[in-house]
This record gives C-alpha cells, structure tokens and sequence, in this order.
C-alpha cells in the first residue's frame, strides 16, 4: 500500500481535490474533529500521513512516505534528496525580500554590509545575498518574522508572500523576489525507480489531471 505525506495548512484542501481526481480520497483530514494523523483511503489503496509542510519531504526522503505534496520554497530550503516529479500549479506564493516601507533601501543591494535580515528561510536567504556577495546577519525567525523591521531587530526580511496584505498592514514593502513557489509532487527515488505499488502510473495520472483540469 502507497503512502502519501500531506502538508496541514493552506495546501491541503487543493491537494485533497488532486487526489481525488484519481480515486483517493482523504477528505477526512479536513473534517474539523477527525484528530487522527494517519487514515486509509477509502478505496483501501493507499494511507495519508497529515504533517507539517516542513516534514512533508522528511517522511518521503526516509521512505516513510513513497510521495508528497509540498511547496517549492519548502523543497528549495531543505535541499531534500527526492525525486521532484510535477508542478501542481496551485498554492501560488514568491520569496520576497521586504523592509519598512519608511525605509531608505529600495533594493537588496542598498543594505548596509552586516545588516540584520530576519527569516525561517535561512539557506534561502544565505545563498541569495551571498550571490550578491553582501555579507548579512540572518536571525532565524520561526513566526511573526514581520516584527523583525518593526521592533528593529532586523533591517530587512526574506519571507514567503502571497497576496501582501500582511506586509502592508505591518507597514512593509517587498524590494525584490527572489523565486516564486508552488505546489509539488515529491516521490521517494527508490520507490519512483521501482515502481512500487504502480506508484508511476497514479504520479502520471496526477500529471494528467494537472494539466487537463476539470
């Protein structure tokens, strides 16, 4: 039996209505009682993992899980050892840099050398402004990485952005995007390479409903 590794969050609800384009259906995962992390479809040909977006590429690369769903930023920080199969084309969002929006820097490049950038997205935010070869002092947030410019602890943040309006309510602009990011299929490579459990025949279908929506 397959086993899928679903993010809890804003990707969920899509990545049910993917599944059930071809046959699994773990809807039960959206039901606000259901307190259960792991349920079988109801078909009884594959298992759903419900798990943080940021373990999603955790359970698949330990082949805990043979495939899942996840956003591309998650899969561009953590750098997994996956088969990355099929943009999914949903959950839109960028990488951003922001600051104040009474902040004299208009662009990355207008930071001072050993500015404070506050972001979850460490290596993200490392490998661009080491490609602008301007030394920075990223200070690892996990939440709320808007108050980083707010109380001044940090000049700048590197933060996924969908439609802005957090960064506006905060007083905050974007300078520059880094990438943008959306949904993906992620498999375990063994599992892809082997075919287990006809597991490209459901990603080749999945890539079909993709591209031919209802």
């Amino acid at each position: 039996m397959l086993t899928v590794a679903l993010p809890k969050g804003e990707l969920l609800k899509n990545s049910i209505r993917l599944l059930q384009t071809v046959g699994l259906d773990f809807s039960a995962f959206l039901d606000s009682g259901n307190r259960q992390l792991q349920i079988t479809d109801a078909s009884g040909q594959a298992k759903g993992l419900l798990v943080r977006g940021q373990d999603v590429p955790v359970y698949v690369e330990y082949g805990q899980a043979q495939f899942g769903i996840i956003g591309y930023d998650v899969i561009r920080e953590k750098k997994p050892q996956v088969a990355h199969l099929v943009d999914l084309q949903f959950g839109y969002c960028r990488m951003s840099v922001a600051v104040k929006a009474s902040s004299p820097y208009k662009l990355p490049v207008d930071l001072p050398p050993h500015s404070r950038v506050a972001s979850k997205y460490v290596n993200c935010a490392n490998e661009y402004f080491d490609s602008l070869d301007l030394p920075v002092e990223i200070v690892p947030l996990y939440g709320s990485v808007e108050l980083g410019p707010i109380t001044g602890m940090s000049e700048a943040i590197v933060d996924i952005v969908s439609t802005g309006r957090t960064l506006k309510d905060n007083g905050l602009v974007e300078i520059t995007t880094l990438y943008e990011s959306t949904a993906r299929l992620i498999a375990h490579p063994l599992s892809y390479r082997l075919n287990t459990g006809n597991l490209y025949n459901l990603v080749e279908r999945l890539r079909e409903a993709v591209l031919t929506p209802a």
